[in-house]
């Protein structure tokens, strides 16, 4: 009933002259309209928190950079103040003479074949024991 006619309303209104534009959808639902939207605006959400969650991460590893060179140079400041060396020599270099440390820690002594050897005998003889009476 409104297609094509006047929308209305006082002659100074701008919307006066306008035209309803309405055609009639057999079997369309509101509900197939906004659920279509309310998907749109939760991919663009999940979207934006991927993009939020990825920029913290680089933040956070940008930030454990940041503290571990601080965490060297004060380590290296006082490698300096310890050793009493030249305020003007480069940190770096007392850096690499500390990094080259090379810990080493004791070995346990491998197995030989002769004790594994003797475990076998062991157990044979249990065995050849046990299966002999019956």
């Amino acid at each position: 009933m409104l297609n094509g006619e006047q929308i209305g309303g006082r002659k100074r209104s701008s919307f006066y002259y306008d035209l309803w534009n309405i055609k009639y959808l057999r079997k369309f639902k509101w509900d197939d309209l906004t659920a279509e939207t309310a998907h749109q605006n939760a991919e663009r959400e999940q979207k934006s928190a991927l993009e939020l969650a990825a920029a913290k991460r680089d933040r956070d590893a940008y930030r454990n950079q940041v503290d571990m060179s601080r965490q060297i140079s004060a380590k290296a400041e006082r490698l300096a103040k310890k050793q009493k060396v030249n305020p003007d020599s480069d940190v770096t270099t007392i850096i690499r003479q500390e990094l080259k440390v090379i810990r080493k820690f004791p070995q346990t002594q491998p197995f030989t074949e002769s004790s594994s050897h003797k475990k076998s005998q062991l157990s044979k003889d249990i065995l050849a024991g046990v299966f002999s009476s019956s």
